[in-house]
């Protein structure tokens, strides 16, 4: 479901058929799809989680509201990820798409009747719940780095993980998202990547800055430098 921010062989279910979730091999379960546009919400904190997700196309944030007005994105759910299963009956997390984006989902119910009888399921659901926790576990981390440097850097270690293609990694997020996924102000994300940029560390494709070429991936990863 997430990809950690270190290197992990364990296999994990990455889609609803790893789960054994398809219309054509379970007569229990019935997948719908939807696009939603871009900004559009897909589900508010403390709704009922009545649906497990996926998303086909685009790309997803997870975030909560601050007591202060502040946004604090949890996580970015792209081509492939699953997200939206909870541990109780209400969404912890608003999510909304990032560009326009297509999702597929699931009855919850209809997955946990089909772990009650089938052990991959059961298996691969615990397998996504301890994936869930070591995200949170990882963000955690993430924000507690001493430099907006080392944050930024992980950052795009994990995007480089789940992005590139043919060597350019194309952010769908803004500068912004990231700002409020790593605890940031924008001012401080756009320093920090002009500043690895400067290293070598990395290069920018177009205008927009979105397309990111990593030209040193060892500096990114060593990368400890004081404030």
């Amino acid at each position: 479901m997430f990809v950690r921010i270190t290197a992990d062989s364990t296999p994990r279910p990455n889609s609803l058929r790893d789960l054994g979730m398809t219309s054509d091999s379970n007569a229990l379960v019935s997948l719908s799809q939807f696009t939603y546009k871009k900004g559009s919400e897909i589900y508010g904190e403390r709704e009922p989680a009545e649906y497990v997700y996926q998303v086909t196309s685009g790309a997803v944030r997870s975030y909560k509201l601050l007591s202060d007005g502040r946004r604090q994105i949890g996580a970015f759910h792209l081509a492939g990820d699953i997200f939206g299963l909870e541990n109780g009956n209400e969404h912890r997390f608003t999510t909304e798409a990032i560009v326009d984006t297509t999702v597929r989902l699931v009855r919850r119910q209809s997955l946990e009747m089909v772990a009650e009888s089938d052990a991959m399921v059961a298996r691969n659901l615990l397998s996504m719940t301890t994936n869930n926790l070591q995200h949170a576990e990882d963000h955690m981390l993430l924000l507690g780095r001493k430099t907006s440097l080392e944050r930024v850097a992980a950052f795009l270690l994990e995007m480089d993980g789940r992005l590139t293609a043919s060597g350019v990694m194309a952010l769908p997020m803004s500068r912004r998202d990231i700002a409020d996924y790593l605890g940031l102000t924008l001012e401080t994300v756009s320093r920090a990547l002009s500043r690895l940029h400067e290293l070598g560390a990395l290069g920018f494709v177009g205008n927009t800055q979105r397309q990111i070429v990593l030209l040193d991936r060892h500096q990114l990863a060593s990368l400890d430098l004081q404030p």
